[in-house]
């Protein structure tokens, strides 16, 4: 049920002073993000980005290393972070002290020969303090997570206690393949390392189902609810989809989770006071704190040390 406009109002008011940290960015300069920025009413600049956690009280994010130019002799590769005091399409290889990184892979470029290989060059950067977990793409990598050529980087999310993000879902690239993007593909890789933590980006978006069961039934899985929408959603966006958000809540409240649960923008991708203030409709308010902050602190473990650091 939609709540009246008066209701609405005071929830959002209730929740301005609260802590947010967004678990799922993007931090780095690629072709079309100058675009996809200004469609959700920003520029793609380390400045704008910080002027939005000013506004939006996000006192931390996770900024996802999908870098495609970093380099690399087996497949592992490092995060683009932009220095604050340089141009933003100047490459650094540092941040922000309130923006920790998720390590991309290049899965297809792994193999069994070189798995083992990938995950020592991957190590150098894992004891980075800001390092705060791995991203693996499949969809857009023609490579299931459970692929045993990316066991090695279990083992070391393991070993130094970082989460592994999987990408889910719908792409943006009509060349990728969904059939390796379902969320029921993280299940097999959960189930076969139980003491690593996997997060089903996106929800699995559409299969909402898939991946809340998948969640539901392995202790070591969550859930973001990163890039479920684009640009700038309009006053009257909720309603208009509400058949997709009355899904969504289904999904979520059969679950019943919410300590599974984290909030994510995708950013540049959506407009982010506009984001919030959706999936402050689609999450229950008494968990809003768990959602919007305190899960993000469960799941990515360093996210506490450099909270101090902030």
């Amino acid at each position: 049920m939609l709540l009246p406009a008066d209701d609405i109002m005071l929830l959002l008011k209730e929740d301005a002073a609260m802590k947010i940290i967004d678990a799922h960015m993007h931090y780095f300069n690629i072709e079309g993000f100058k675009t996809v920025a200004a469609n959700a009413g920003y520029e793609n600049t380390a400045a704008c980005w910080q002027q939005i956690c000013e506004e939006n009280n996000i006192v931390f994010s996770v900024a996802m290393g999908n870098t495609e130019d970093v380099p690399s002799r087996y497949g592992g590769i490092s995060p683009r972070l932009i220095d604050l005091n340089a141009p933003f399409d100047d490459i650094k290889y540092n941040q922000p002290d309130n923006i920790g990184y998720c390590l991309g892979v290049k899965s297809e470029q792994i193999t069994l020969e070189n798995a083992g290989k990938t995950a020592l060059e991957f190590e150098y950067y894992a004891q980075k303090p800001q390092c705060v977990g791995i991203k693996i793409y499949p969809g857009y990598r023609p490579v299931y997570v459970y692929d045993k050529r990316h066991w090695p980087l279990f083992e070391l999310a393991r070993a130094y206690n970082l989460p592994v993000a999987v990408h889910t879902g719908d792409t943006a690239s009509s060349d990728a393949r969904l059939k390796y993007a379902h969320p029921l593909t993280v299940d097999e890789a959960a189930a076969d390392f139980p003491d690593v933590k996997f997060v089903i980006c996106h929800c699995g978006n559409p299969w909402f189902a898939d991946a809340t069961e998948v969640a539901a039934k392995n202790p070591n899985v969550y859930i973001d609810l990163s890039g479920l929408l684009e640009g700038i959603p309009g006053p009257d966006f909720y309603n208009k989809q509400k058949a997709y958000f009355d899904y969504l809540s289904m999904w979520l409240n059969y679950m019943g989770r919410w300590d599974k649960l984290m909030y994510g923008s995708d950013w540049p991708l959506v407009n982010i006071t506009d984001y919030i203030n959706i999936l402050k409709q689609v999450v229950p308010q008494e968990h809003h704190e768990e959602f919007f902050y305190g899960n993000a602190l469960n799941v990515y473990g360093r996210i506490k040390n450099l909270l101090h650091d902030c």
